[in-house]
């Protein structure tokens, strides 16, 4: 046998004239060419690569330029894995209250339950340190999570939620009534939401940014990062090189999971979105 066989199929896809009823019945036209694996058809290696891109097709990406979005500006010691993870229900998420930065919200039983799911579903994985917001539901679960681990917990103030000033604490029905056009844009084009001179979605990715860096550059290989949801929205929309006005394309339930890997470059690839398996059964992730 002189090899392996390749089939190049090629189809005439030239118009066709009009055809009567008659002709109708007529195979369309196929040509097989068959050749061994020594054929001197197929182009160099070195042909296959065009001379010149067009960059306004590619976007700037060939050979990866401006493909990725680095977010230490600088290579870091080794590749890092970080898993961001949601605080368990609050007390102010089960009454449908706007919680922003406040620190008048604590886990429910429920939360309480989702942060003990939690810490089972990663007790197989070991983690060099875990970061979490200086908030009180956030720092409830992350204080059940890491129990029983050697390191103490960080505390990081990029990690707090976004601050919503005089909406917080208000439930979301009063809300909509009381502040009828800074909820509207709150809810439909945060990007564009001001509050006291403020852009308050801005901010947020200014600290997410910040954060980023913040661990990258920190000592250890894998990290533990238990957060609220917006700044978590925050993180993922940075680290994937969206801006603020995707805000809300995507979402993370209580006690929900996202991981990120990075190489040397800070560069980042999404791994999971809202692991949610262990909320719901005995599931545990794999080291």
């Amino acid at each position: 046998m002189a090899g392996i066989v390749f089939l190049n199929t090629t189809l005439l896809c030239s118009p066709l004239p009009c055809l009567t009823s008659s002709q109708l019945h007529l195979p369309l036209t196929r040509r097989i060419h068959c050749s061994t694996s020594t054929s001197t058809s197929y182009p160099a290696a070195t042909d296959k690569l065009p001379n010149s891109i067009d960059f306004s097709v590619t976007g700037g990406a060939y050979d990866f330029t401006k493909a990725t979005t680095s977010l230490t500006n600088e290579l870091i010691t080794s590749s890092k894995k970080v898993t961001l993870l949601r605080h368990g229900l609050s007390t102010w998420n089960a009454e449908s209250r706007i919680q922003g930065s406040s620190d008048l919200s604590v886990l429910t039983e429920a939360g309480v339950e989702q942060a003990e799911r939690c810490k089972k579903a990663l007790e197989n994985i070991h983690f060099d340190q875990c970061l979490a917001s200086p908030i009180s539901r956030a720092k409830q679960t992350a204080e059940i999570i890491w129990q029983g681990r050697e390191k103490p917990l960080v505390y990081i103030d990029s990690l707090k939620e976004i601050s919503l000033y005089h909406l917080e604490g208000l439930k979301n029905v009063d809300a909509k009534q009381i502040y009828k056009e800074e909820y509207r844009i709150w809810r439909e084009d945060p990007a564009n939401f001001v509050m006291n001179g403020r852009y308050p979605v801005q901010d947020l990715w200014i600290a997410a940014r910040d954060c980023w860096k913040e661990i990258l550059l920190s000592p250890g290989e894998n990290f533990l990062v238990v957060t609220h949801k917006s700044i978590l929205r925050a993180l993922t929309c940075t680290a994937l090189g969206l801006g603020p006005e995707r805000f809300r394309s995507l979402d993370v339930n209580n006690g929900g999971i996202c991981v990120f890997n990075f190489n040397t470059r800070g560069e980042a690839m999404l791994e999971a979105l809202n692991l949610t398996a262990h909320m719901y059964s005995d599931h545990v992730y794999p080291a």
